[in-house]
């Protein structure tokens, strides 16, 4: 229906449309150019920019007139069909270029829509652009509405042309309403819009969908380029969360394996416009293709310098002075910002990187016992540390298939560092703790150690928990196929303290690994896309838990696939880069296989791992083993500052259990999650019924700490302590020496060089460092846990209430955190390197800070 309901002159309505036109530097443009060399790229692009700021001015007076036409519908009055009234056509009107209330490349327009009382109040509106070009409705407002007043609608969404819809893009007020509530007018229009959004699961997807469906990951592999991967996902093998369809074609020798190419990401989960998370991102896909080859070519073509690093000096020099380049190859290079922080075109022309944050006070801090074991409660994996509750550690691992896996370490080899404490007292007092990879890495280390340069162990670390509350390591369990376990012990001087550095290098290498993998890419990035898809598939944009979660999926499904491209793809960089190699995802695949939902809540999480103990009289009914645990201390305050913010929400639109059992949505959406996004889970007794409000609440906070400060806690501390490669080394090149070799006399003779012949190489710390160094970044337009985008996000006053009130918290727990950190009696908080603990500190400044909560899994 086009209108034409109104058969005399009535009231106008005023309107504001807000939009941002299309740049010709969104990120579809800016991932697809740079086909040619690295060069080409730089000019493409900025020779794309002075373009495009050329035709501005022509673009936004093309809006005006009849480009675009908006027809209200009405949430109150019906047509003959039982759907809301559908007004005239309205059409953009001025460009107010003074709003006050515009961001950075908004651009807003007038409107004026005719109205009578027998239309009633508006609860949507249909828009259609008649330009060749997409753009970006980021808001309408529509003022003086008889007996109403405003109405407010918060669109962020890509429009295209109108021929490109089955059905005309429609936008809903932003009002709160369960299934059941639906203005009567709206029912239909809400049912049909979540319909275009699912689908019918076939085609190949096209830029201008809006379409979220799921597949299996079957897109890493190149079979047809030799080089296949195994698919993963959808199989009790290798199970796996399920990632956004694309529809591509298979590759002729994999019928199963979709080719690589282009990723489809829904048009709405692309990045807005060029704004520095777009940067971040095309930073990545630029070192995937223009900035590897370069290390390649300086390394070994040109030999500006030599593919090992000799001293750990020459190492800091990445930081202190840099590699010099010549003068004609910084031209190949992208001008983005974000590669500019590392590429000095300032009359240096050196390749130099950030000093990591780990030996800005100490150079030497990182070599200590102590900064080694702070790292597994403070770094940036300190959630895989548990409790030894038995002793010798046990494996789950078949003995049928890999013998008897029971650790080689005695309790005579502990007690030597244990002063008079026995291996029994100690496990009674809750005073030893293990960080233990073997289970993980042993059925792969065969695979492992025939690729390439790889030589390595699976590692388990006992560790005490010393009078002062701080940890020291007992013993490193070096094992690998076929071999008697190598134990090595604590060391300060000669041969044996170089080999107590390499053990505690390879431990680092399982550590670095399976952080990536595991803590990093499943247990945040993937896990979380599933629950994205079907949000959108199932829940209305008008749906309270809609609202609550949508903001935390925020750019997830666009980085994801990114991933998919650049860096967990066969040769991308993580194989490279990290032990597993071509076995990487894989492996991440059979963890996955142990995964359980209900446990990623933090307090579940801490108790699993043997790291508290239920106690109703502590804060947040735990009672820390560890109490200096600086991670699981900062994090229970954000767990607990979610979970009441969320509690709080769901209790506005969900008094009883009953409500939750009867939301139609709700109830698809979950049972999809289950069913679909994580399929190959299903059927495990663990996940929540959704049957209860306490399900609600649980689920919907495991969600966003997952997406929010999870992430956090694994993501932006990977320079600061990974970008000294020496400290945070991705692989393993050799075993420890056996005396009477080469190798060993080498150590003896030179230790820093046996150390470093024995982790990365230069190469491979050239890509690792350049890409977490753009991954540890923020944004300048991050939105941070406890804020929104819009505050017109809902037009519930307890809802909001209740957002405020979560804010203040947080800034509060933010002001705890320094205090924490300034108190010298909690030594985990600094360590040896002075390197305070505030990845879990709410806010942040742009760039690399080493703190800061995004609400999503942006990067």
């Amino acid at each position: 229906m086009t209108g034409g309901i109104f058969g005399r002159k009535g009231q106008k309505i005023k309107g504001t449309v807000v939009l941002m036109p299309k740049n010709v530097l969104d990120f579809n443009a800016i991932t697809s150019v740079g086909k040619g060399s690295a060069k080409d790229t730089a000019t493409d692009f900025l020779g794309k920019g002075l373009d495009a700021l050329g035709h501005a001015v022509d673009a936004l007076t093309a809006f005006a007139g009849h480009s675009i036409s908006l027809q209200l519908i009405s949430a109150t009055q019906t047509d003959g069909s039982g759907k809301g009234k559908v007004g005239n056509e309205a059409y953009l009107e001025k460009h107010l270029p003074t709003l006050p209330t515009l961001g950075a490349r908004q651009e807003a327009f007038d409107i004026n829509f005719e109205w009578d009382a027998s239309f009633g109040i508006p609860g949507a509106f249909y828009i259609k652009n008649f330009m060749t070009d997409e753009f970006f409705l980021v808001s309408v407002k529509l003022e003086d509405i008889p007996n109403h007043g405003t109405i407010n609608f918060v669109c962020n969404s890509w429009v295209y042309n109108f021929k490109s819809y089955k059905k005309n893009r429609i936008f809903f007020v932003n009002d709160t309403y369960l299934p059941s509530a639906t203005p009567g007018p709206l029912v239909k229009y809400r049912q049909e819009e979540l319909e275009v959004l699912r689908g019918d699961g076939t085609g190949k997807r096209r830029d201008f969908d809006r379409i979220y469906d799921y597949d299996i990951y079957n897109d890493l592999g190149n079979p047809d380029g030799g080089d296949p991967r195994p698919i993963i996902g959808g199989s009790s093998n290798y199970p796996y969360p399920r990632r956004v369809r694309t529809g591509r074609e298979k590759t002729r020798k994999d019928p199963n394996s979709e080719k690589p190419g282009e990723i489809y990401v829904p048009r709405d989960e692309n990045f807005g416009h060029l704004k520095s998370s777009d940067f971040l991102t095309y930073g990545i896909k630029s070192l995937s293709q223009n900035v590897i080859p370069l290390f390649k070519s300086i390394i070994f073509d040109l030999r500006v310098t030599s593919s090992e690093f000799d001293s750990f000096d020459e190492v800091r020099g990445l930081f202190e002075g840099g590699i010099k380049l010549p003068t004609n190859i910084l031209s190949q290079i992208s001008p983005l910002p974000v590669l500019k922080e590392i590429f000095r075109t300032d009359g240096e022309n050196t390749l130099q990187f950030p000093p990591p944050h780990v030996i800005r006070v100490s150079k030497s801090g990182w070599m200590t016992d102590d900064e080694f074991a702070r790292e597994m409660i403070a770094g940036v994996n300190p959630n895989v540390i548990r409790r030894l509750q038995e002793f010798p550690p046990k494996s789950t691992l078949d003995p049928a298939t890999y013998g008897d896996q029971t650790s080689t370490i005695t309790k005579q080899q502990l007690e030597i560092n244990l002063g008079g404490v026995t291996v029994e007292e100690a496990i009674s007092a809750h005073r030893l703790f293990i960080l233990d990879y073997h289970d993980a890495f042993f059925p792969y280390l065969t695979k492992i150690n025939s690729l390439p340069i790889a030589k390595a162990y699976a590692t388990r670390t006992i560790l005490f928990l010393k009078d002062d509350g701080s940890l020291k390591p007992l013993a490193i369990e070096l094992s690998k196929p076929a071999t008697v376990s190598k134990v090595v012990l604590p060391a300060t001087e000669g041969v044996e303290s170089t080999i107590w550095l390499l053990a505690k290098a390879h431990v680092i290498v399982n550590d670095s690994g399976y952080h990536q993998l595991i803590s990093h890419w499943l247990n945040t990035h993937a896990v979380m896309e599933p629950f994205a898809i079907a949000t959108n598939r199932h829940l209305s944009v008008l749906h309270p838990i809609y609202k609550l979660l949508y903001p935390h999926y925020k750019d997830t499904i666009n980085i994801n696939g990114l991933a998919r491209q650049s860096l967990i793809n066969a040769g991308g960089i993580i194989e490279q880069t990290f032990l597993p190699g071509k076995y990487s995802i894989e492996m991440s695949s059979v963890v996955y296989k142990n995964w359980v939902f209900t446990d990623q809540a933090l307090p579940a999480d801490l108790v699993k791992r043997g790291l508290a103990v239920e106690d109703p009289s502590a804060p947040h009914g735990l009672r820390l083993v560890i109490e200096d645990y600086p991670y699981a201390v900062d994090g229970l305050e954000i767990w607990d500052a979610i979970k009441t913010w969320v509690h709080e929400y769901v209790s506005v639109y969900y008094p009883t259990n009953a409500a939750i059992q009867q939301d139609t949505e709700l109830q698809a959406w979950w049972k999809e999650v289950v069913e679909k996004g994580h399929g190959d889970l299903k059927d495990k007794p663990w996940w929540p019924k959704l049957q209860t409000v306490e399900d609600l609440i649980q689920s919907c906070s495991i969600i966003i700490w997952t997406a929010s400060a999870l992430h956090a806690a694994v993501n932006f501390g990977q320079y600061p302590y990974g970008g000294y490669i020496v400290n945070r080394p991705t692989l393993a090149r050799r075993f420890i020496p056996e005396e009477g070799t080469k190798e060993y006399d080498e150590m003896v003779k030179d230790p820093q060089k046996a150390y470093l012949r024995t982790i990365t190489p230069k190469f491979e710390t050239l890509i690792d460092i350049s890409v977490i160094e753009i991954l540890s970044r923020h944004a300048s337009d991050e939105v941070y846990l406890g804020q929104r985008d819009n505050p017109n996000w809902t037009t519930d006053s307890k809802a909001l209430e209740a957002f405020k009130k979560f804010g203040n918290k947080l800034a509060e727990i933010e002001g705890k955190i320094t205090q924490r950190n300034n108190d010298p009696s909690l030594k985990s908080r600094h360590g040896p390197v002075q390197l305070p603990y505030t990845l879990l500190h709410r806010s942040s400044e742009e760039g690399m800070s080493f703190k800061g909560i995004p609400n999503s899994i942006s990067i």
